[in-house]
Protein backbone atom coordinates (compact mmCIF):
# COMPACT_ATOMS: atom_id res chain seq x y z
CA UNK A 1 0.00 0.00 0.00
CA UNK A 2 1.66 3.39 -0.67
CA UNK A 3 2.22 5.34 2.50
CA UNK A 4 0.18 7.91 1.53
CA UNK A 5 -2.41 5.72 1.29
CA UNK A 6 -1.53 3.72 4.69
CA UNK A 7 -1.69 7.14 6.81
CA UNK A 8 -5.02 7.91 5.47
CA UNK A 9 -6.20 4.43 6.49
CA UNK A 10 -4.14 4.96 10.13
CA UNK A 11 -6.12 8.02 10.43
CA UNK A 12 -6.43 9.16 14.33
CA UNK A 13 -6.12 5.57 15.13
CA UNK A 14 -2.23 4.96 15.06
CA UNK A 15 -2.07 3.10 18.28
CA UNK A 16 1.30 1.23 18.47
CA UNK A 17 1.97 -1.13 20.97
CA UNK A 18 5.68 -2.53 22.67
CA UNK A 19 6.42 -5.23 25.40
CA UNK A 20 5.25 -3.23 28.29
CA UNK A 21 3.40 0.28 26.22
CA UNK A 22 0.85 0.71 24.19
CA UNK A 23 1.22 4.44 22.58
CA UNK A 24 -2.03 5.96 21.71
CA UNK A 25 -3.22 9.48 20.43
CA UNK A 26 -4.02 11.95 22.25
CA UNK A 27 -7.11 12.49 23.80
CA UNK A 28 -8.93 15.58 25.21
CA UNK A 29 -9.25 13.02 28.13
CA UNK A 30 -5.50 13.44 28.40
CA UNK A 31 -5.72 16.72 29.98
CA UNK A 32 -6.48 16.51 33.68
CA UNK A 33 -3.50 13.80 33.65
CA UNK A 34 -1.21 16.91 31.81
CA UNK A 35 -1.85 19.26 34.22
CA UNK A 36 -1.48 17.03 37.27
CA UNK A 37 1.49 15.38 35.63
CA UNK A 38 3.05 16.15 33.20
CA UNK A 39 2.96 20.12 34.13
CA UNK A 40 5.50 19.98 36.96
CA UNK A 41 8.29 21.92 37.59
CA UNK A 42 10.85 18.79 37.43
CA UNK A 43 9.30 17.60 33.80
CA UNK A 44 9.19 20.42 32.49
CA UNK A 45 12.61 21.43 33.98
CA UNK A 46 14.60 21.74 30.74
CA UNK A 47 11.52 23.00 28.76
CA UNK A 48 11.08 26.26 29.41
CA UNK A 49 9.29 25.49 32.43
CA UNK A 50 6.26 25.40 33.61
CA UNK A 51 2.93 26.47 31.55
CA UNK A 52 -0.36 28.00 31.89
CA UNK A 53 -3.52 25.85 31.91
CA UNK A 54 -4.71 27.29 29.01
CA UNK A 55 -1.65 27.13 27.26
CA UNK A 56 -1.22 22.44 28.03
CA UNK A 57 -5.10 22.86 26.71
CA UNK A 58 -4.55 24.57 23.34
CA UNK A 59 -1.31 22.44 23.24
CA UNK A 60 -3.02 19.08 23.22
CA UNK A 61 -6.27 20.70 20.85
CA UNK A 62 -3.02 21.20 18.76
CA UNK A 63 -1.64 17.63 19.53
CA UNK A 64 -5.19 15.90 18.90
CA UNK A 65 -5.92 18.15 15.70
CA UNK A 66 -2.05 17.26 14.18
CA UNK A 67 -2.97 13.29 14.01
CA UNK A 68 -5.71 13.91 11.92
CA UNK A 69 -3.19 15.85 9.25
CA UNK A 70 -1.53 13.01 7.23
CA UNK A 71 1.25 15.87 7.32
CA UNK A 72 0.79 16.65 11.29
CA UNK A 73 2.90 15.75 13.68
CA UNK A 74 2.36 12.64 16.27
CA UNK A 75 2.49 13.06 20.03
CA UNK A 76 1.71 9.70 21.58
CA UNK A 77 0.53 9.27 24.55
CA UNK A 78 2.30 6.28 26.46
CA UNK A 79 -0.05 4.13 28.90
CA UNK A 80 1.58 1.15 30.75
CA UNK A 81 -0.29 -2.18 29.42
CA UNK A 82 0.23 -4.63 32.07
CA UNK A 83 0.23 -5.16 35.67
CA UNK A 84 -2.97 -5.70 38.02
CA UNK A 85 -2.24 -2.01 38.78
CA UNK A 86 -0.49 -0.31 36.21
CA UNK A 87 -2.99 -0.75 33.02
CA UNK A 88 -4.35 2.16 31.91
CA UNK A 89 -2.14 4.24 33.44
CA UNK A 90 -0.57 6.87 31.55
CA UNK A 91 3.42 7.44 31.68
CA UNK A 92 4.21 9.92 29.36
CA UNK A 93 4.39 11.22 26.01
CA UNK A 94 6.57 10.22 22.45
CA UNK A 95 6.48 12.43 19.66
CA UNK A 96 7.82 12.97 15.88
CA UNK A 97 7.45 16.86 15.21
CA UNK A 98 8.88 19.25 12.59
CA UNK A 99 11.52 21.36 13.68
CA UNK A 100 9.75 24.97 13.91
CA UNK A 101 12.32 27.53 16.45
CA UNK A 102 13.14 30.35 14.22
CA UNK A 103 16.51 30.16 16.11
CA UNK A 104 17.75 26.84 14.32
CA UNK A 105 19.86 27.03 11.29
CA UNK A 106 17.95 27.48 8.09
CA UNK A 107 18.70 23.94 7.48
CA UNK A 108 16.92 22.58 10.14
CA UNK A 109 13.48 24.12 9.56
CA UNK A 110 11.09 21.82 8.44
CA UNK A 111 12.72 18.49 9.32
CA UNK A 112 11.55 16.07 12.20
CA UNK A 113 12.57 15.50 14.84
CA UNK A 114 11.75 13.00 18.15
CA UNK A 115 10.87 14.14 21.48
CA UNK A 116 9.76 13.19 24.84
CA UNK A 117 8.82 13.36 28.65
CA UNK A 118 7.70 11.19 31.21
CA UNK A 119 5.95 12.05 34.15
CA UNK A 120 8.89 11.73 37.25
CA UNK A 121 7.06 8.63 38.78
CA UNK A 122 7.83 6.60 35.80
CA UNK A 123 11.86 7.67 35.22
CA UNK A 124 14.49 5.06 35.07
CA UNK A 125 12.33 1.83 34.64
CA UNK A 126 13.39 2.74 30.69
CA UNK A 127 9.58 3.42 29.34
CA UNK A 128 11.29 6.47 27.45
CA UNK A 129 13.87 4.27 25.18
CA UNK A 130 10.85 1.54 24.62
CA UNK A 131 8.65 4.14 23.92
CA UNK A 132 10.86 6.19 21.37
CA UNK A 133 12.61 3.18 19.80
CA UNK A 134 8.99 2.13 19.14
CA UNK A 135 8.39 5.78 17.45
CA UNK A 136 11.36 5.28 15.56
CA UNK A 137 10.45 2.45 13.69
CA UNK A 138 7.07 4.62 12.84
CA UNK A 139 8.91 6.99 11.78
CA UNK A 140 11.39 4.99 9.80
CA UNK A 141 9.02 2.13 8.42
CA UNK A 142 5.73 3.44 8.38
CA UNK A 143 6.63 7.77 7.20
CA UNK A 144 9.73 6.17 5.80
CA UNK A 145 11.67 9.03 7.17
CA UNK A 146 15.77 9.11 6.11
CA UNK A 147 17.03 10.99 8.85
CA UNK A 148 15.51 12.03 12.11
CA UNK A 149 16.74 14.72 14.59
CA UNK A 150 16.83 15.19 18.13
CA UNK A 151 17.78 18.38 20.29
CA UNK A 152 18.57 19.09 24.04
CA UNK A 153 21.15 20.84 25.68
CA UNK A 154 24.16 19.43 28.26
CA UNK A 155 22.13 20.51 31.13
CA UNK A 156 19.49 17.71 30.28
CA UNK A 157 21.79 14.91 30.96
CA UNK A 158 19.13 12.64 31.06
CA UNK A 159 18.65 13.09 27.49
CA UNK A 160 21.74 13.18 26.09
CA UNK A 161 22.63 10.28 27.77
CA UNK A 162 19.07 8.60 26.14
CA UNK A 163 20.02 9.86 22.76
CA UNK A 164 23.81 8.29 22.73
CA UNK A 165 21.53 4.43 23.83
CA UNK A 166 19.58 4.73 20.82
CA UNK A 167 22.43 5.78 18.29
CA UNK A 168 21.81 9.53 17.64
CA UNK A 169 25.08 11.60 16.81
CA UNK A 170 26.44 15.06 18.07
CA UNK A 171 26.06 17.23 15.36
CA UNK A 172 27.72 20.19 17.00
CA UNK A 173 28.34 22.20 14.03
CA UNK A 174 24.13 22.63 14.01
CA UNK A 175 23.93 23.70 17.94
CA UNK A 176 22.33 27.19 18.10
CA UNK A 177 21.31 29.50 21.43
CA UNK A 178 17.52 29.64 21.00
CA UNK A 179 16.30 32.73 23.03
CA UNK A 180 13.20 30.75 24.20
CA UNK A 181 15.39 28.61 26.85
CA UNK A 182 17.23 30.08 30.12
CA UNK A 183 20.83 30.96 29.61
CA UNK A 184 21.72 27.11 31.58
CA UNK A 185 19.92 25.18 28.88
CA UNK A 186 21.54 26.58 25.97
CA UNK A 187 23.03 26.42 23.43
CA UNK A 188 20.63 23.75 21.92
CA UNK A 189 22.48 20.84 20.93
CA UNK A 190 21.53 18.56 17.85
CA UNK A 191 21.67 15.18 17.04
CA UNK A 192 21.11 12.81 14.05
CA UNK A 193 19.81 9.31 13.17
CA UNK A 194 20.01 8.03 9.52
CA UNK A 195 17.07 5.35 8.67
CA UNK A 196 18.48 1.52 9.09
CA UNK A 197 18.30 1.18 5.33
CA UNK A 198 19.79 4.39 4.62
Amino acid sequence: MPRASLLAEMGADATLVTERLILRPPDEADLPWLLEAMNTDAVMRHLAGVRSPEAVAASLAEDIAAFAAPDGHRRWTVWLRDGPQQAGTRVGRVGLFHIRSPAAPAVLHGQREIGWTFAAAHWGQGYATEAAEEALGFAFGVLGLPLIYAQTSDSNRASTRMMRRLGFTARPELGYVDPDYPAQDNPTTVWSLAAPHA
